[in-house]
């Protein structure tokens, strides 16, 4: 997936010798909205809560499915303030370390006291970052609103390098991560053995040190090796050599392997590392 076409690079440099803002070809059809719009924040989640959190970062992504992740605003402090729009967007990196592409963004609308930031793929915006200028008690330019499409729709190299499984249907299509997720537990937890894949609002769990066994977290022991039992069918979502096979219950995946069955357990309860 490309990200942006004839991109020269130009603007800020992160201090790793890649630029954070690049000049490729325009959208064919710019985000013309606000780039000024209230925040509200609800005491729940999921698009709507985010929608209303991200402003008009929000309202100028263009996502295929609903948006992952939004916010803002959030102070800088009087020493912080950037010189210029660019220096604002390095301040949000620099401020919240999102699970984010850190650099290939464009200017894609610039006003006096705001500038629109996107990361596209295919001309389309799926990270928007709003910097704004001289805010009350926050001199100099800064992040105000930002907000991201689901992980499964940036370009596989970026979802990769921020530790994001992006699993495939039978079709080969990216499933995004609020639907299917997996990822290697935390090493600071000793969990780096585990690996927890979430479907459907349960959490599976390979735990071949039986780890999370002896804490009683599991319903049932993980096992390596087992017989797919007859009445389980294919999800058709695979990744790498992993394809996931579920019962009708669904109280255990099945995930087959080059190297056999394994028999991964529902999660008893919430895992929480702290």
């Amino acid at each position: 997936m490309a990200v942006l076409a004839a991109v020269t690079a130009v603007g800020c440099d992160d201090g790793t010798g890649v630029r954070v803002v690049v000049r490729g070809t325009p959208p064919a059809t710019p985000y013309s909205g606000a780039l000024y719009v209230p925040t509200h924040g609800l005491d729940e989640s999921g698009p709507r809560a985010l929608r209303l959190a991200s402003g008009a970062a929000g309202r100028a992504l263009e996502c295929d499915g609903e948006i992952f992740e939004g916010g803002g605003p959030d102070g800088w402090s009087r020493s912080e303030g950037g010189d210029t729009p660019e220096e604002g967007l390095e301040l949000y990196f620099d401020m919240f370390q999102p699970v984010q592409p850190d650099h290939g963004y464009r200017a894609e609308r610039r006003e006096a006291d705001r500038v629109l930031y996107s990361f596209d793929v295919k001309g389309r915006t799926k990270v928007a970052v709003v910097v704004a200028k001289d805010q009350k008690d926050r001199p100099g330019w800064g992040p105000e609103t930002n907000a991201a499409c689901d992980p499964a729709e940036l370009p596989a190299a970026y979802a990769a390098a921020q530790g994001w499984e992006v699993w495939t249907d039978r079709d080969g299509a990216r499933v995004p991560v609020s639907r299917l997720e997996s990822s290697t537990g935390a090493e600071h937890c000793g969990w780096q053995s585990v690996c927890f894949l979430t479907l459907g609002g349960r959490t599976y769990v390979r735990d071949p040190e039986g780890v999370l066994a002896r804490d009683g977290l599991l319903s049932a022991p993980y096992r390596k090796q087992v017989r797919m039992p007859a009445g389980a069918r294919d999800t058709g979502y695979h990744y790498r050599d992993r394809h996931l096979w579920l019962t009708e219950d669904r109280d255990t995946a099945y995930v087959r392997t080059s190297s056999g069955v394994g028999a991964w357990p529902r999660a008893a309860r919430e895992v929480a590392c702290k």
